[in-house]
């Protein structure tokens, strides 16, 4: 069944009588990867919680193509500054698999084979909440890859790593989406925007001010405030 497009029909978040996004009219579809920019504040995670179905909507419509559970069961969200439980790598990794019924033998064959792929392997038995911040980040991603969801969520994952834990966690997301998992990300880097977007949702005070696709939007920006914004200059 497919689970896209996904629409937005004048959708609103408002948090204490603030509005953080909204409205938002908006249709993705089901491939490539969409890369979310604006600048601190503009309403960038707020859109993703609000895509993903954690941000409960004021107003307006967000619909699949598919039943809503059914969705919900086939996305995944990476934040920011992931939660490790107290637990060890593989457990860590192994445990969406486990809520949904697999035995644990499976669960953590599954669970070691991703730890290879993100480059943890030497780090299974270790606790996941001693671990650098790069490699929370890989764990982050295969407990999220582990069950092959359709579409995956991620708030700026390269946010506090370096440049070689950026471009590992580059390889791994290019890796998924060429395996057809469909990426919707944000990130303040404008290299990386460029390195990985097929299309670009730039934000502005919880508004969507550009929807375009990549090459387009970096050769030359619609707006203003998105030429602004790549130029480096302040945008208010």
């Amino acid at each position: 069944m497919q689970m896209f497009p996904l629409e937005a029909k004048q959708a609103v978040v408002r948090r204490q009588g603030k509005v953080l996004v909204g409205p938002i009219d908006l249709t993705l579809q089901g491939q490539g990867v969409t890369i979310v920019i604006g600048p601190n504040g503009a309403g960038k995670t707020t859109l993703l919680k609000m895509l993903h179905g954690i941000a409960r909507m004021n107003a307006g419509s967000l619909t699949w193509a598919c039943p809503k559970d059914e969705a919900q069961k086939r996305q995944g969200f990476v934040f920011q500054a992931p939660v490790m439980m107290r637990r060890t790598v593989i457990e860590n990794i192994a445990y969406p698999l486990r809520l949904i019924g697999v035995t644990k033998a499976e669960a953590r064959r599954r669970a070691q084979d991703w730890a290879e792929r993100v480059g943890l392997g030497h780090t299974v038995k270790q606790q996941a909440t001693m671990l650098s911040g790069g490699e929370r980040q890989k764990l982050a991603l295969a407990r999220a890859l582990i069950r092959n969801p359709d579409v995956l969520f991620l708030d700026e994952p390269c946010a506090s790593l370096d440049g070689r834990a950026t471009r590992e966690i580059e390889e791994i997301l290019t890796t998924a989406a060429a395996d057809g998992t469909r990426l919707i990300m944000s990130t303040h880097n404008m290299g990386q925007a460029q390195r990985l977007a097929d299309e670009v949702i730039f934000v502005l005070h919880g508004r969507i001010h550009e929807f375009t696709p990549a090459s387009q939007f970096f050769a030359g920006a619609e707006t203003k405030q998105g030429r602004a914004f790549l130029r480096g200059d302040i945008v208010e």
